[in-house]
């Protein structure tokens, strides 16, 4: 799980779980949603796999749509669906591009070695990258 600014930046990376594990179960594992729920209120933009998270956190979690007919749905729903699907993809954008730049660094790109040190290795990476990209914000950009 990687959480990243509005603008993108990388604040904070989970360490990794052994195995396949559901989005929205290690974020429960994590305690997210109770510190969310307790908290003070604060959005974020989750993708599919945290779907349900919203009502549990009281609307902190913003997902994409849930589609609400799988079949012959009427024009106006998909339409409506679709409108709704790419103004929270457009608004989320930012995240993606702060977890690719983190899958960007050689270390995690290629990484060859044992599963038990993947952790260390993205908690390694993460620390410089959001260093980085805090650095370069201040930096007019080169053309």
């Amino acid at each position: 799980m990687v959480f990243t600014d509005a603008q993108g930046r990388v604040l904070f990376c989970s360490p990794v779980q052994p195995g396949s594990c559901a989005d929205i179960t290690q974020a429960r594992q994590l305690g997210l949603a109770q510190l969310l729920a307790d908290g003070s209120f604060m959005e974020i933009l989750a993708d599919a796999g945290y779907q349900g998270m919203g009502a549990q956190t009281g609307g902190r979690v913003v997902t994409p749509p849930h589609r609400k007919f799988k079949k012959n749905a009427p024009a106006w729903y998909e339409e409506r669906h679709e409108q709704q699907r790419k103004a929270h993809s457009s608004r989320r954008i930012r995240v993606e591009h702060g977890i690719a730049h983190l899958k960007n660094w050689r270390a995690l790109a290629r990484h060859l070695g044992r599963r038990e040190h993947m952790s260390d290795i993205v908690q390694a990476v993460a620390g410089p990258l959001s260093h980085q990209q805090t650095s370069t914000l201040g930096q007019a950009p080169r053309t």
